[in-house]
């Protein structure tokens, strides 16, 4: 009798501890179940379902490439004089290397004369050695206005006695964008913040508003639209003279497509060709931008040249002959 209790208890103690066993596995098992459902949830969400992320309506409406001629206005009316200033963001990079090349400003701390005493003998204190703590110190750039003063002179002699009175005026450097605020260093910052940093000029213009600066998007296009047509205009054709006279040349072309582009639909695909330089320590890369690929486009522009070049794709299937 008492085996028999003995053998039922025992059977009775693994029935619980298996129990306990099956129990705990079945939690593990429900829980890894519920995270395969969560996860092909969320798998079919991002597959079919809709995404919940919104992007600004004027950065899908500005392109890349031509947000400048969009944004244009030849008629919107210059702003009036500000002064405005602008943190500039500063690059990281090695630390010991950069600051090398940074420019330095050295902060002497010294102790008073009345103070160069010992503590302990009153004797007299001598510099021993010094230590030094680095900073990087950011002076925020000023955008001031520069107020161009040109005299004029006349003669009193012939104001006086004579019916005409001959003017002359100081010599005074031509403006780049005339009855404008424009200055070479404000178009200089706005393209490079534009095509360099990819700051778009909706976001410039927002930027100069925080700012207090009233300059609209239009305005800051023109300036752009001027500052390319007129002066870079120069170093491109400077630049693509002494592209032609290399030995050597890459070229290739890449697809994109341009809004609003007189008689074309948003979404046709044009494309932007690209020359550059084969050897030498200074490259040169120019882009020519064409609506089509055909072959008729970079046979004009290498027209000049008469050296060897290397194309990315095959020039039989473009009909290129050289």
């Amino acid at each position: 009798m008492k085996t028999n209790d003995m053998t039922s208890q025992c059977t009775t103690e693994e029935l619980e501890k298996r129990v306990s066993s099956l129990e705990k596995q079945n939690a593990e098992l429900a829980a890894k179940i519920k995270w395969y459902e969560e996860q092909f949830r969320l798998s079919k969400q991002r597959q079919f379902g809709a995404s919940s992320e919104k992007t600004n309506a004027d950065q899908l409406e500005l392109p890349l490439f031509n947000e400048v001629e969009i944004s244009a206005d030849p008629k919107v009316e210059e702003p009036t004089v500000e002064t405005i200033t602008y943190q500039r963001k500063k690059t990281k990079g090695e630390r010991e290397l950069k600051l090398e090349k940074l420019p330095k400003e050295v902060i002497n701390y010294q102790l008073p004369a009345d103070q160069q005493v010992c503590s302990c003998c009153q004797g007299d204190l001598h510099e021993m050695t010094t230590e030094i703590r680095r900073e990087l110190k950011v002076i925020p750039a000023e955008v001031k206005v520069v107020e161009h003063v040109q005299s004029v002179y006349a003669c009193r002699r012939c104001e006086r006695e004579s019916t005409e009175t001959p003017i002359v005026k100081a010599n005074m450097p031509k403006p780049v964008f005339p009855k404008s605020l424009a200055s070479p260093s404000a178009m200089a910052y706005i393209m490079n913040q534009k095509y360099v940093e990819g700051l778009p000029l909706y976001r410039q213009e927002q930027q100069f508003a925080r700012l207090g600066v009233s300059l609209s998007r239009q305005t800051i296009a023109n300036w752009v639209l001027h500052g390319a047509t007129t002066w870079l205009q120069l170093i491109f054709d400077r630049m693509y003279q002494l592209l032609m006279k290399r030995n050597h040349l890459h070229a290739d072309e890449t697809t994109l497509q341009v809004l609003r582009e007189p008689g074309r639909a948003a979404t046709a695909t044009s494309y932007l060709w690209l020359y550059r330089s084969g050897q030498g320590t200074s490259p040169i890369v120019l882009f020519d931008y064409q609506q089509t690929r055909a072959s008729k486009h970079p046979k004009k522009f290498l027209s000049p040249f008469k050296g060897i070049y290397m194309w990315m794709v095959t020039l039989a299937i473009m009909g290129f002959q050289t």
